[in-house]
């Protein structure tokens, strides 16, 4: 029996989502911060290993979120990891993507060691989240009317973070999960093209998509802060998407959770104001 979570990234866009419906189904949840200000948080910082015992004190299980200020996760992240396995933590479930097969870069690392040598382990791989389109491509949308990328033609089955959060509660507490991968998509795969579309029809103002070599988009993101072998990383990956990688649904998240994946054109509908509004940050 799961009594207590550790979400690391718990005020993230799944990490949040987890912690909250973790928290409606009465299981005590810990969440990791590096800003501890609440009775429900903890410090932790991946780079300090002095904040991981308290983190992991009498925890059940732990939802793993990678630190998003670099790409080589494993080294960073296994000192916790190999902390809570000796502990006996009943579930490890980390959040990867579907573009990082086990043993590949970034997350697929720590996927490989979790596999390798974790009792039980959970790698949950979403495709892109629909989130992206109320927050990082948000002020393109409002002041250009644009969304960049460079993925041309290529398809993106993008799911609800919300979605994401309730496969994985599942897999922190449910018992009889059963270790392994799970590839979530949302309903149906769209091009760029058609997600602007959408997000004009619900929006109700013009909206495009505004293409871009895999450069040129790096250098979009590094003007943005975005060190450079990231930036470099991403925009490889929207490339993956030109050559037809994501362009695939499962049916996961209707398996995990007994109800279907929320639609792109639901999910708009419910966050229209964002399109409305200067964004904020």
């Amino acid at each position: 029996m799961v009594d207590r979570v550790l979400v690391t990234g718990g005020t993230g866009k799944t990490g949040s989502l987890v912690a909250r419906q973790l928290a409606a189904r009465g299981v005590e949840t810990r969440i990791a911060t590096r800003n501890a200000n609440s009775p429900e948080q903890v410090r932790f910082d991946w780079s300090d290993t002095a904040s991981h015992r308290a983190a992991l004190d009498g925890v059940d299980a732990v939802y793993l979120v990678a630190p998003t200020d670099r790409t080589d996760h494993l080294p960073v992240m296994r000192p916790l990891l190999e902390r809570a396995v000796e502990r006996g933590v009943t579930q490890l479930v980390l959040l990867s993507a579907s573009s990082l097969p086990d043993g590949g870069p970034m997350m697929g690392e720590v996927h490989a060691w979790l596999h390798a040598n974790a009792p039980r382990w959970v790698v949950l791989r979403p495709s892109w989240f629909m989130q992206n389109f109320v927050t990082q491509h948000l002020p393109s949308i409002i002041h250009e009317g644009c969304i960049y990328s460079a993925t041309q033609d290529g398809r993106t089955p993008f799911i609800d973070a919300a979605d994401i959060a309730a496969v994985a509660v599942e897999a922190l507490v449910n018992p009889i999960f059963r270790s392994g991968e799970s590839i979530l998509t949302g309903p149906e795969a769209l091009s760029y093209d058609g997600v602007a579309e959408r997000i004009a029809a619900v929006a109700q103002r013009p909206v495009r998509h505004c293409r871009l070599s895999v450069d040129a988009l790096a250098r979009r993101f590094t003007g943005f802060g975005i060190p450079e072998h990231y930036a470099d990383a991403l925009a490889r990956m929207d490339d993956a998407i030109a050559q037809g990688a994501e362009d695939r649904t499962t049916t996961e998240v209707a398996q995990v959770t007994g109800r279907n994946p929320t639609t792109l054109t639901d999910f708009l509908t419910v966050h229209r104001k964002a399109f409305h509004q200067p964004p904020t940050g």
